[in-house]
């Protein structure tokens, strides 16, 4: 069996938004490999406090740890912030894990009603099913999220397990293909609690910034919080250190980028 973790960057609001990206990332693995995987990720984080103070116990939320709020405000440097999240990057390459993220772009939604997060899972979910029907891995999966979305997503998941339909890639019609590899309802856990989540977070965080810039048309601007440590092409370079552990079958793009609407 595999745990996977989910967490998004930006809102899922459509027609009223607060931002026109909407990313959620899966980070999966095999059950297996959660002890090992975890004892090094305490390990990690451990080193982490000696070579830059941050406590273990502080949840490292990647958007206000780039942008310099709470509880990071004043702590770090622009040049330190930089450098603690490439040595973040570096460690999660580390892991035995896989990676997907599903973006809605939602300037391109042309339907009056959209839900969001309801498409965002599915194709994710569809995605990881996807991979464990391959035969090195043969397996099912559960579901672990942050408690903000987990009734929208139990009843998301639940949904595709009756019925679900997908586009076929060969003529663009819709055909039945129900979600048969997950099982029970996804479960809650508080991110400040869990790694994974917290490197669904990163990784949601710097799709949404890689979007704005290469995939979204017209581009969307970074804030200027984020360009104090980050330039252009930056999240390219972490993309790139992170690129071994994403799911590259679930999409075309060089990141595995699933990208909606087309």
């Amino acid at each position: 069996m595999f745990l996977s973790y989910f967490d998004e960057s930006g809102d899922d609001g459509y027609p009223v938004y607060s931002s026109e990206l909407f990313v959620l990332t899966s980070v999966y693995l095999h059950y297996t490999k959660w002890k090992e995987s975890h004892t090094a990720f305490h390990s990690f984080r451990q080193e982490f406090k000696e070579r830059w103070g941050l406590p273990v116990k502080v949840e490292f939320h990647t958007n206000e740890f780039i942008t310099d709020k709470d509880p990071y405000h004043g702590r770090y440097t622009p040049a330190e912030r930089r450098s603690m999240l490439f040595e973040y990057c570096h460690f999660v390459l580390t892991l035995n894990v896989k990676i997907i993220s599903v973006v809605i772009d939602k300037k391109r939604i042309q339907r009056p009603k959209y839900d969001v997060l309801k498409k965002a899972l599915t194709y994710n979910i569809q995605r990881i099913e996807n991979d464990l029907k391959l035969p090195e891995y043969d397996g099912r999966f559960l579901i672990i999220a942050d408690e903000g979305r987990i009734k929208k997503m139990r009843e998301t998941a639940r949904a595709i397990q009756r019925i679900n339909y997908i586009t076929s890639q060969i003529n663009g019609a819709p055909y039945r293909k129900e979600i048969e590899r997950l099982i029970e309802d996804p479960l809650p856990k508080s991110s400040s609690e869990s790694y994974f989540i917290q490197v669904a977070d990163m990784v949601s965080f710097l799709v949404s910034l890689f979007t704005k810039k290469n995939l979204s048309n017209p581009m969307l601007p970074w804030g200027n919080r984020v360009k104090t440590v980050l330039s252009p092409g930056g999240e390219i370079e972490l993309l790139d250190i992170l690129k071994p552990r994403f799911n590259l079958r679930a999409s075309p793009n060089p990141y595995g980028i699933v990208y909606y609407p087309k």
